[in-house]
């Protein structure tokens, strides 16, 4: 991709972690996303189309940004969510679209997954 075609484009998203090593396994079970370690306090990831990594912090970030992610089977993916420790804050609702439900990944960090 050139310059011209990546420039505006969402090139990496980073989060808060208190934990690396649970944020890995997370990630890894629910979404099968694969990690480079960056020293003991990174950890960067490709979603096989976004880069971005998790950072360790004391406490993650409130109230920013929304990362919505897209999932062919919603109640599975739910279920993975839950399995691996990820905690549902918001139960599935309807949209124009589609259906998504928001959880909190094991550093409380919030994303949500959507379908149609």
């Amino acid at each position: 991709m050139s310059q011209d075609e990546h420039n505006y484009q969402m090139d990496y998203i980073e989060f808060p972690a208190t934990d690396i090593a649970a944020t890995k396994r997370f990630y890894n079970s629910v979404f099968g996303w694969n990690f480079t370690d960056y020293g003991p306090e990174y950890a960067g990831f490709h979603d096989r189309r976004l880069a971005g990594g998790f950072t360790m912090s004391a406490e993650p970030a409130r109230g920013g940004p929304l990362v919505v992610l897209y999932a062919k089977a919603l109640e599975d993916t739910q279920k993975n969510v839950i399995a691996a420790g990820g905690k549902i804050v918001l139960e599935t609702f309807e949209f124009p679209g589609g259906r998504r439900f928001h959880f909190a990944d094991p550093n409380g960090n919030e994303l949500a997954v959507w379908s149609e």
